[in-house]
């Protein structure tokens, strides 16, 4: 049986990308010996930071 985990991960998310997308991401995972898993939780990790900082900008514009 596996190694029950502190945090365990059950949604399972698929999406289309394109050839050149494919490409992309298998660089970043070679350059980052990271899954596409951890390469999408950093990115939407990024999005999110990001996305946040530009609503607070508008804010205060």
């Amino acid at each position: 049986m596996g190694r029950m985990r502190e945090n365990p991960r059950y949604n399972v998310i698929s999406m289309r990308i394109s050839d050149e997308e494919r490409s992309h991401l298998e660089s970043l995972m070679n350059k980052t010996h990271k899954s596409v898993s951890d390469v999408m939780r950093e990115a939407m990790d990024y999005f999110t930071a990001h996305y946040d900082q530009g609503a607070m900008d508008r804010k205060a514009a």
